[in-house]
């Protein structure tokens, strides 16, 4: 069961359109989905909403640590509320998914991602789950810091909102603990069509009164039938 959603961006109208802010667009969606109302938190150094459900309280956060201190701004959260690791969802871009794709998975290393290093030593366990928004590669590694701070072109924008309001639907499977459910639902896509047989393959034509002289005789005199 999900108790505790972490969305990963940096503060500040300068990103806040930037791909780097994946995670602030969920968790804002999220926020609305529930009805519950984003607000700073001194204690906690974010913004931060409280949804109340029937099985308890689901706590949503946005970080205004700047990335690579998101651990700093979730760690006293999770603490002070015994949320354990397993129980929180860390919405995060990903460089190694194209805009428009997603994965969710538990647990797992940083992959040179600056916000996950700091919650995996504040939460001192890689146990939590990560939803990954795809915003696609630049194509080479120096260029990687330039990327994630710029805004996404209008068509990967697009794919990427489509991408969390798809995931969206996953919500209330998550927060019922139906984690298994969640990523059928999440990573389902449309069915690729069966490719073409080879030709080489392909049964050839039968050539015409081909069927007649194959198919046995009907019984008759002199014949008996099996």
């Amino acid at each position: 069961m999900i108790r505790l959603i972490v969305g990963l961006g940096n503060p500040g109208p300068e990103y806040e359109h930037t791909r780097h802010n994946a995670g602030f667009w969920w968790v804002d969606a999220a926020a609305r989905e529930l009805g519950a109302r984003l607000a700073f938190d001194r204690a906690y150094h974010g913004l931060v909403a409280r949804a109340n459900r029937p099985q308890g309280p689901v706590w949503l956060l946005r970080p205004m640590t700047f990335m690579n201190l998101s651990g700093r701004s979730a760690g006293p959260l999770a603490r002070f509320f015994k949320i354990a690791p397993a129980e929180i969802l860390v919405v995060h871009d990903e460089l190694d998914l194209l805009p428009g794709q997603m994965k969710l998975k538990q647990g797992g290393g940083a992959a040179g991602h600056n916000g996950l290093k700091d919650l995996l030593a504040h939460l001192g366990s890689p146990d939590f789950w990560r939803l990954r928004i795809g915003i696609g590669h630049p194509g080479a590694r120096d260029e990687v810091a330039n990327w994630v701070l710029r805004k996404p072109p209008l068509d990967d924008r697009i794919a990427m909102d489509k991408c969390i309001a798809d995931s969206l639907a996953a919500l209330p499977l998550m927060l019922d603990g139906a984690m298994d459910r969640a990523v059928m639902k999440i990573h389902a896509g449309p069915q690729r069509p069966k490719p073409p047989r080879p030709a080489h393959l392909a049964p050839a034509p039968a050539e015409p009164g081909a069927a007649a002289a194959e198919r046995p005789a009907a019984p008759g005199a002199g014949q008996v039938p099996s």
